[in-house]
């Protein structure tokens, strides 16, 4: 997949910016940062830092996921959104599209992860040795043979949403690793970072900022 790195070129949309944050929206396709080799060099780090030097980073989204991503804009906010992170106080908020129609409304799911080592990236559901991880999902649009959900992750695992949903029978469509047949004949991978709240490093008040899901 690599080899076929072929960035989308939309211009930087950003959400918000004050003195200690900015908020952008990551297009599908885009790095969070850069790869292994020049040819992966372009991402969403190294053009936030074009446009505002003193950009630091402070999380990631998979490539193939759009949405919410928060930057610091100082080393102060950097550390203070990182412990945030760390210690589960930041609340996301993701839609996707998956296949087929889940039988419940709702639920959580509470399967550990690790990284599958003869097919990495792509990680697994391991009860030895994989990292405690929890979702909460819920269907909001019954499409027949499809569903879009809203899903909620408490940890932040690699992978985990998609592994997650694929573990219930429902593949986020358009998966390049996940999903399979007419599940991966997709224009782009439904998977999108919709809300980040957190707390402001300035005063500490709660901050919502939103994007609308493309699909």
């Amino acid at each position: 997949m690599d080899a076929t790195y072929s960035p989308p070129q939309d211009p930087l949309e950003v959400l918000h910016l004050d003195h200690e944050v900015i908020l952008v929206n990551k297009p599908e396709g885009l790095l969070s940062v850069p790869g292994r080799g020049e040819h992966l060099a372009d991402c969403l780090l190294t053009r936030v830092q074009a446009a505002f030097p003193d950009a630091l980073l402070v999380h990631r989204l998979d490539r193939d996921t759009s949405g919410v991503m928060i930057f610091a804009m100082t080393p102060y906010a950097q550390r203070h959104l990182g412990l945030q992170f760390e210690k589960r106080m930041t609340k996301k908020t993701y839609v996707a599209r998956v296949w087929g129609v889940p039988s419940e409304k709702a639920g959580t799911i509470d399967l550990p992860l690790i990284v599958d080592w003869e097919n990495r990236p792509r990680q697994m559901v391991c009860h030895e040795r994989g990292k405690s991880a929890q979702t909460d999902w819920r269907v909001t649009k019954d499409e027949g043979t499809t569903a879009r959900v809203r899903l909620t992750p408490h940890t932040g695992r690699s992978h985990q949403l998609r592994v997650h949903m694929l573990s219930l029978g429902h593949p986020i469509l358009g998966d390049p690793f996940y999903a399979e047949g007419e599940a991966q004949d997709f224009p782009r991978m439904m998977l999108h970072s919709e809300e980040l709240r957190f707390k402001h490093p300035d005063g500490g008040q709660s901050t919502k900022i939103r994007s609308k899901a493309p699909f």
